[in-house]
């Protein structure tokens, strides 16, 4: 998931990706303790996914807001 591909996105599909990355985290987190994780690289890359969903809908608010 790039930058680009997600400016492209409205802020309700990009909500909606958040919620998603947050609940593969989350069940990441989870085989990562009982020590059942097959990509332990996945949980880096979904947590940086989350943060660029995170600053394209900042940015949307902020230029929203100008």
């Amino acid at each position: 998931m790039n930058a680009q591909e997600l400016r492209d996105k409205t802020p309700d599909q990009l909500r909606d990706d958040l919620a998603n990355l947050k609940k593969e985290a989350f069940n990441l987190r989870f085989q990562q303790a009982t020590g059942s994780i097959e990509n332990p690289a996945r949980l880096r890359s979904v947590r940086r996914d989350a943060a660029r969903v995170k600053t394209i809908l900042n940015e949307k608010a902020k230029s929203a807001a100008e």
